[in-house]
């Protein structure tokens, strides 16, 4: 038996690749941008002002969410086979700490990569590394359109 290298646990991509696919999505109006690729992470913000207040001014749990889910089924997509593609099943999410202004970052990392799943921590912090949230999403992995299984 001989050691082989580990597979990589994302296929290559950039980030200004990662930035232009969230044109006209939910991501572009909420202004989350994807900023850090790891060997076994993605990382992205978004900033807490009006577009994701709720009614008391603070960070608005929905809007964890999204980023949340954003950076895990992005992750999700970069760690399927060629041919695959990701669709959440299910996410939850604690919100821990309240936000008012500034940034906040989260961070997915793979807890399972599986052939027909995935599950994914997604950690989100304030600008000074407190945690405010932490979701975890499940994510079905799919064969995409127009690609034949085994390719």
């Amino acid at each position: 038996m001989t050691d082989a290298p580990p597979r990589p646990l994302f296929r290559p991509t950039t980030l200004e690749a990662l930035n232009a696919s969230s044109d006209n999505t939910a991501m572009q109006p909420l202004g989350i941008v994807f900023t850090e690729l790891g060997e076994d992470f993605l990382r992205g913000s978004m900033p807490v002002d009006a577009r994701t207040h709720q009614p008391y001014g603070l960070l608005h749990g929905g809007a964890s969410v999204l980023l949340a889910e954003t950076l895990g089924s992005t992750a999700g997509m970069l760690a399927a086979p060629a041919g695959k593609g990701v669709v959440g099943i299910e996410i939850n999410a604690n919100h821990l700490r309240g936000v008012r202004s500034g940034t906040v970052t989260g961070t997915a990392r793979a807890l399972h990569v599986g052939r027909s799943t995935q599950v994914w921590e997604i950690r989100i912090e304030d600008e000074r590394a407190r945690l405010v949230c932490v979701s975890r999403l499940t994510v079905a992995v799919i064969d995409l359109p127009g690609h034949v299984a085994g390719d």
